[in-house]
């Protein structure tokens, strides 16, 4: 590993990928500070400063949320007009068939995605500018606010948007997945600061340490499980081309445990902070007591809710992203048989069958993930990195050991062609 990135930055193309990453993620961090004005600063970062769903939100943000800055709304728009897009392609016919024309369809399904993250964007901004009311400045105009702010958050929302697809383009990784990764580390400090202050008022430092060794533990196991596979031995025919005899060797197919990688688990995320975002500046009676006390982030249905968004994005994102069906034909087509099964429908039966076991360990993985570090914090009573969680460790683990396989193959790719 040492010797394959001591090059890294002789090669022109990573060097260039991860240089534009680095200044998209600059221009990121540098909106995330820019606050829109009007708004009480302290008194609103002392609200964030509880943690809990508030918190977690604002991890999403990088911060940003807590500062009402010009990125307050982060990726999250973006993710869940993705979600929505990605659900109704399924439900609705003619996005079915706009999605199966090939690019141009996929361009015009984005440029809808892109609408609607608009579109929630609007409705994210006016409900948090209204919800935020009582931390206006003395003097401002609520209705004045209102319009600007609204039109603040979500022009911050659409160059974030930009800000991702950019550098999924031209930089290294997934750019959602990395603007998320970097509002989460920009957010340690509070975190380590928090505990400093729980320790400083009489809390155990034997329950701080416990905390961390679960978190340890379990970003151990989130390296092994994201890594693991099931390999599917193929057997290929041999073939005579002309008078050379081609195939007759024996290879696998790898299938993920997690074939969404971090992605179920951000959908998941995103999905169940939605309504608890616009719940927190409710104030009709029943509505906000179901968010107090049913709804917490440590809370019994909250938690229940999670573990059933994960299970459903797990399968939703496998069943979008691999296709038994496609994959037996591929296998045939080039004179394949997996060992012991017979080609055709036996094939495509087998491959389902594999997948729904590994989706359904791959879910219950996940659903662990997000719920032991609450019971972890309940135990410990140690509630400075209640924000953090699980759905933190796993993104944070998962985006660095994909820039890290995506770097990997760059330069295994520049030593291949070195010896042309």
């Amino acid at each position: 590993m040492k010797s394959g990135f001591s090059g890294v930055f002789k090669i022109a193309e990573l060097r260039k990928r991860i240089v534009f990453t680095l200044c998209i993620i600059i221009i990121y961090r540098l909106g995330s500070h820019i606050p829109i004005s009007g708004i009480d600063v302290d008194a609103l970062g002392r609200l964030f400063d509880q943690g809990g769903v508030l918190g977690f939100f604002n991890l999403f943000s990088g911060g940003g949320l807590s500062r009402f800055s010009l990125f307050a709304l982060g990726i999250l728009p973006f993710i869940n007009a993705s979600i929505m897009m990605q659900l109704v392609t399924i439900i609705w016919p003619k996005l079915k068939e706009l999605a199966q024309e090939g690019e141009s369809g996929r361009k015009q399904i984005s440029q809808y995605t892109r609408y609607m993250a608009i579109a929630l964007a609007t409705m994210q901004g006016f409900v948090m500018s209204v919800g935020f009311k009582s931390f206006i400045l003395p003097g401002i105009n609520f209705s004045l606010f209102v319009f600007y702010a609204v039109t603040s958050l979500v022009a911050g929302a659409a160059l974030v948007m930009w800000l991702s697809e950019v550098l999924s383009e031209k930089g290294i990784g997934n750019g959602a997945s990395i603007l998320i990764f970097v509002g989460i580390i920009a957010q340690m400090p509070f975190y380590i600061k928090n505990t400093y202050v729980l320790v400083a008022g009489g809390t155990s430092i034997f329950r701080v340490i416990a905390l961390v060794v679960v978190f340890l533990m379990m970003i151990i196991s989130i390296v092994y499980v994201q890594e693991a596979q099931r390999k599917v031995q193929v057997q290929y025919a041999k073939r005579l081309v002309g008078r050379k005899l081609y195939g007759g060797q024996n290879t696998y197919i790898p299938l993920r445990l997690i074939q969404g990688g971090v992605m179920p688990i951000i959908f998941a995320s995103a999905v169940l902070q939605f309504p608890r975002m616009l719940g927190q500046y409710v104030n009709i009676g029943a509505v906000k007591t179901f968010f107090d006390v049913y709804y917490r982030y440590d809370g019994f249905f909250y938690n229940m809710f999670f573990c059933l968004l994960i299970f459903f994005f797990t399968y939703f994102y496998t069943a979008i992203t691999f296709n038994p069906q496609e994959l037996s034909d591929n296998i045939k087509k080039y004179g394949g048989f997996i060992m012991g099964v017979r080609p055709g429908k036996p094939t495509v039966e087998y491959l389902e069958k594999i997948i729904s076991k590994l989706t359904l360990v791959g879910a219950l993985f996940l659903a662990m993930v997000a719920i032991v570090p609450v019971f972890a914090a309940n135990v410990t009573n140690v509630t400075s990195f209640m924000g953090l969680g699980g759905t933190a460790l796993l993104i944070m683990v998962g985006v660095a050991t994909d820039l890290v396989k995506q770097i990997e193959t760059y330069v295994v790719a520049h030593r291949y062609e070195g010896l042309l």
